[in-house]
C-alpha cells in the first residue's frame, strides 16, 4: 500500500489520517501489475461488476417479492406487469445469473491454463473455489423463489439428496424443508439464505482481491516478476482501460440478452405455478448447474452420487497439490496444453449429459465423462508433473517481443 501518499487537500490529509480510504486508492492506481496481460484476466472485473448488479435488482426485487407459496409465483408476476421498470430488473437479475456463471468459468478455466492456481497463489483459488460454491447454492436457491413447476421438483429433487447421508440425513432434510415436505417453509428459508448468501460472497471477493496484491498478479507467460519493474505498468489507467472495454462488449451480449431473448436461458415449465400433484416429465437444474447433475445421476447409488457431486467440486481445491508442475503456463507444457482442452471437452460433454434424460446412451456416455473428469485430476495431473517435458521458459515478460 501506498503509506507515503499524502492527499493535497487539508480535508483529504485529515480524512486519510483517520481513514485512509485515499491511500488505498493510490495504491490501486499504483499498483505494478504484468503488462503481458490479455483479455482473459479482464473477466476478474467483468466479475466484480456482475456481483454488484446482482446484489442490486436482487435488493430492489426483494422489495416486492411475496416469499409465500400461495403468493409468490403471482408476486413475480406483479413485479413483471405492474412494478415500473420491473420486468428490467428481473430480466437482469435472472440473466445476470447466467452471465455471472459465464464469466466465472471463463475466469476459473483461465486460471488452468496459465497456471493461477500455482504457488505463491493457493490462497487467492481457494477462497474463489469456496466462492464458486457459494454461487452455486445462491443460484439453486434463487431458481426456486419463482416459485415454479421446475422451481418446485427441483427443490424437491435436490433436498431430497441430503436424506442419503447416514445418520443426520434425515434431520438436514427436515431442516431445509422446515417440515416433512417441501412447502412454504422451504419458500421462506430459502428466500432468507438467497438474500443473505450474496453478501458473504461480497466478503469473500474483498479477500479475494486483497489475497491477490500479496503476490501479485499471475501473467501468461507464469513466470514472477520483480514489482516495480520494466515488466510492470502501473494499473491505472493501462489495465483500468483495458477492463472497461471488455466490460462494455460484455455489455453488449449481456444486453442482447436481456432485451431480445430474456427466456431463451430459462426453462418452459418454470412459467407454470407449483404443482406438487403433477411431476414434470424431465426435471433439470439451470445451464450451469449441469455438468455437476450429471455427475449426480451416473452413480446408481444415491449416497454414492451426492459424495461423488460434492467430491467433483472439492477436488478443485486441493489443485494445486496435486498438479506439482514447476511450470505454471500451458504455454510452455506441450502434453498438459492437450489434456486441458480435453478437460474442456469433458465438462461439456457432462453439461449436455445433465440435460439429457438417465437413461440408455446418455447415461453411459455421462458414467464415462465423469471417470475421465477424476482421472483428469487424480492420475493425468500427478503424472504429467513427474514425465512431462516442459520447453524453455524466457527469462523475463519482455525476451519474448524483444526475440519476436
Amino acid at each position: 500500500m501506498s503509506d507515503n501518499y499524502v492527499p493535497s487537500s487539508k480535508f483529504g490529509k485529515w480524512f486519510n489520517d483517520r481513514l485512509p480510504l485515499l491511500s488505498l486508492s493510490a495504491h490501486l492506481r499504483e499498483y505494478p501489475t504484468p503488462k503481458n496481460l490479455n483479455y482473459w484476466w479482464t473477466f476478474g472485473g467483468i466479475l466484480t461488476f456482475c456481483l454488484v448488479a446482482q446484489i442490486t435488482t436482487g435488493v430492489v426485487l426483494g422489495m416486492h417479492y411475496v416469499a409465500h407459496a400461495d403468493l409468490a409465483f403471482e408476486s413475480i408476476e406483479h413485479i413483471m406487469r405492474d412494478v415500473n421498470y420491473g420486468w428490467l430488473l428481473r430480466y437482469i437479475h435472472s440473466n445476470g445469473a447466467s452471465m455471472f456463471f459465464l464469466a466465472v468459468y471463463i475466469h476459473i478455466f483461465r486460471a488452468l491454463f496459465y497456471g493461477s492456481y500455482k504457488s505463491p497463489r493457493e490462497v487467492i483459488w481457494i477462497i474463489g473455489m469456496l466462492i464458486y460454491i457459494l454461487m452455486m447454492a445462491t443460484a439453486f436457491m434463487g431458481y426456486v423463489l419463482p416459485w415454479g413447476q421446475m422451481s418446485f421438483w427441483g427443490a424437491t429433487v435436490i433436498t431430497n439428496l441430503f436424506s442419503a447421508i447416514p445418520l443426520v440425513g434425515e434431520s438436514i432434510t427436515t431442516w431445509l424443508w422446515g417440515g416433512y415436505a417441501v412447502d412454504n417453509p422451504t419458500l421462506t428459508r430459502f428466500f432468507s439464505l438467497h438474500y443473505l448468501l450474496p453478501f458473504l460472497i461480497l466478503g469473500l471477493v474483498i479477500l479475494h482481491i486483497w489475497a491477490l496484491h500479496v503476490p501479485g498478479n499471475n501473467n501468461p507467460i507464469g513466470i514472477e516478476i520483480q514489482k516495480p519493474s520494466k515488466d510492470t505498468v502501473p494499473f491505472h489507467p493501462y489495465i483500468t482501460i483495458k477492463d472497461l472495454f471488455a466490460l462494455l462488449v460484455f455489455l453488449i451480449i449481456f444486453s442482447g440478452f436481456v432485451f431480445f431473448s430474456p427466456n431463451i436461458l430459462g426453462h418452459p415449465d418454470n412459467y407454470i405455478p407449483a404443482n406438487p400433484m403433477v411431476t414434470p416429465s424431465h426435471i433439470v437444474p439451470e445451464w450451469y448447474l449441469l455438468p455437476f447433475y450429471a455427475i449426480l445421476r451416473s452413480v446408481p447409488d444415491k449416497l454414492g452420487g451426492v459424495v461423488l457431486m460434492f467430491a467433483s467440486l472439492f477436488i478443485l481445491i486441493a489443485l494445486p497439490w496435486l498438479d506439482r508442475s514447476k511450470v505454471k503456463s500451458a504455454i510452455f507444457r506441450p502434453i498438459y496444453k492437450w489434456t486441458f482442452w480435453l478437460l474442456i471437452l469433458d465438462v461439456s460433454v457432462l453439461g449436455y449429459m445433465g440435460a439429457m434424460p438417465a437413461e440408455g446412451t446418455y447415461l453411459l456416455i455421462a458414467r464415462v465423462a465423469t471417470a475421465y473428469y477424476f482421472l483428469h485430476f487424480l492420475v493425468i495431473l500427478p503424472a504429467l508433473s513427474s514425465v512431462e517435458k516442459t520447453d524453455p521458459l524466457p527469462l523475463s515478460i519482455s525476451e519474448p517481443v524483444l526475440k519476436g
